[in-house]
């Protein structure tokens, strides 16, 4: 049974949510950037390629088995997924800002009747109600920075991310609404019924984070540091030790460690006497 996948055709989340799939083993063939939809070579699995938002919708009703679209696009659409995997990318928020010059600088000076601007009607909608505040929501489908300025619209709720747009259009945020990344979501009924197929996407991308974020490395270490090195570098399930032909004072040593310590980890290895000290990027790990 075909597993049938989404993933943003453009936007912010496009080109992370496709190199992870490449990464993941998955063949999409030469020409998938100029495609609605490919069968993925090898594999009874479709990807489609449709617009972020669109995808919660698609996969809550099962037209669509998973999908890849930000934690912000599901709590819009309301539907009933599942989310199976934070991705660790498109991270940003939705924020409520207003302009520099308008004297607001909490939701609690929003007055009544007040104008917003939103690609997130519902969420904004919640969110105000939430605060007993009662506004005009004005529904614009993208560049919601520019609504103050066009006199459409008194303040805005969009997504900020670095907030460079927002004091380029000469905005503040007030307050945050939600925090938001990229997730791998899934039909409830899929789920169970594809559950080996979903399973297995679901696992290489995982294995594809987390080798991105962990390093190979091997040494040549003293026999009688052998204990030390065991504590100091645990490995995924403890490190791999092996004897060096000719060689009864020294041992090889295989680990994998986390990026960020790679610099404190070559050095220790170098105190303790360690050498022919190598680093190897991982291309997957597989729990």
């Amino acid at each position: 049974m075909t597993l049938k996948m989404a993933v943003p055709n453009k936007g912010r989340l496009n080109e992370r949510a496709v190199e992870l799939l490449l990464k993941s083993g998955l063949d999409l063939g030469e020409e998938w950037g100029r495609k609605l939809y490919v069968n993925v070579k090898n594999q009874d699995i479709e990807v489609m390629f449709v617009r972020a938002q669109d995808i919660p919708v698609f996969v809550a009703s099962g037209a669509i088995d998973i999908g890849i679209t930000g934690i912000d696009q599901v709590a819009e659409s309301g539907g009933d997924t599942e989310c199976l995997l934070e991705l660790d990318f498109g991270h940003c928020r939705l924020s409520v800002a207003v302009p520099e010059a308008s004297g607001i600088k909490s939701v609690d000076d929003i007055k009544s009747g007040c104008r917003v601007a939103t690609s997130f009607p519902n969420l904004t909608k919640k969110f105000f109600d939430s605060k007993k505040k009662k506004v005009d929501i004005v529904n614009v489908s993208g560049a919601a920075e520019i609504m103050p300025h066009m006199g459409i619209s008194d303040i805005i709720v969009d997504l900020v991310s670095s907030g460079s747009t927002l004091k380029t259009n000469r905005l503040v945020s007030i307050a945050d609404i939600l925090a938001s990344q990229a997730v791998v979501i899934g039909n409830k009924g899929s789920v169970k019924s594809k559950k080996d197929a979903v399973s297995g996407i679901v696992s290489s991308i995982k294995s594809v984070i987390d080798g991105e974020n962990k390093i190979y490395l091997m040494a040549d270490v003293p026999k009688d540091k052998l204990q030390d090195v065991q504590r100091m570098f645990p490995g995924v399930a403890g490190p791999t030790v092996m004897n060096i032909a000719g060689r009864d004072d020294m041992v090889a040593m295989h680990v994998v460690i986390n990026k960020k310590d790679v610099y404190d980890s070559v050095n220790t290895l170098k105190r303790m006497g360690a050498k022919g000290i190598l680093t190897l990027p991982i291309g997957g790990l597989v729990p």
